[in-house]
């Protein structure tokens, strides 16, 4: 489990996270939301230690990471994944080589052990064969599918995903968003995503920690917040009249 308490970050005085906490269960899929500004990337970079908070606690299944040397916070970044928003593959770098960059980093594998950890998360990723093919070279799903696979490759504990279908046609944003689920509960892994798509986390939230203005002001699952009289959640999720009708009928069945 992570656990976040009164978390406290802010940029030349002015703050930017205000004392937020929750908790991310493994084999969930969480998801963090809210408009531009709220604080969410700013409060996922937190977790996976690229800003240091002015105050509060993350602990990482009872590791608290402002406490961990040098050596511990090592070990714990072996046991993080992380899926960036453009993918960010080296684009000189082939399809096993950007999957095998996190190998060669931290393991002291042979290079005939790296390549079948490859191989097996690329047939994961349903990339079987895609071994010599650069970026360039594929399609945006097929770049963030590898993005996961790259991220998986260590067997990590935490997934992170920041906006992992920008850019994604429906489809294929569906696609990633079942992957990810599916290897979430695969692996029991602790997955935490930023995103702005409403679909991905009407799908696959089953965790969702909503932000305004850096507080936390609303928590709870895909299925609850169908349910919720919380203003705030209700005007932000709720500002398409696609939503408005899927919650009107919810409601009305469930009457």
């Amino acid at each position: 489990m992570i656990e976040v308490k009164d978390l406290y970050k802010e940029f030349n005085g002015v703050p930017v996270l205000k004392g937020i906490s929750t908790t991310f269960e493994k084999g969930k899929t969480s998801m963090i939301i809210g408009q531009s500004g709220s604080g969410k990337t700013v409060f996922l970079k937190c977790l996976v230690g690229l800003h240091v908070p002015e105050s509060g606690l993350i602990c990482f299944d009872g590791r608290k990471h402002t406490e961990l040397d040098i050596k511990q916070r090592r070990q714990l970044r072996k046991e993080i994944g992380m899926v960036f928003q453009g993918g960010a593959l080296y684009d000189s770098l082939t399809v096993e080589e950007n999957i095998m960059f996190p190998l060669k980093m931290f393991t002291r594998d042979s290079y005939s052990d790296m390549l079948k950890r490859v191989n097996f998360v690329l047939d994961r990723v349903n990339l079987v064969n895609a071994n010599k093919k650069f970026p360039a070279e594929i399609s945006g799903g097929m770049q963030k599918r590898v993005s996961i696979a790259r991220a998986i490759v260590m067997n990590p504990k935490y997934l992170f995903c920041d906006e992992p279908n920008s850019g994604l046609d429906p489809n294929t944003a569906t696609v990633i968003d079942n992957l990810i689920q599916e290897i979430t509960k695969e692996y029991q892994m602790i997955t935490v995503i930023n995103s702005h798509d409403m679909n991905s986390v009407m799908e696959i939230g089953e965790k969702i920690v909503f932000l305004k203005d850096g507080v936390k002001a609303w928590e709870g699952s895909n299925k609850e917040i169908f349910k919720t009289e919380n203003e705030a959640i209700v005007n932000f999720v709720y500002s398409s009249n696609l939503f408005k009708k899927v919650r009107e009928a919810y409601l009305n069945e469930t009457k």
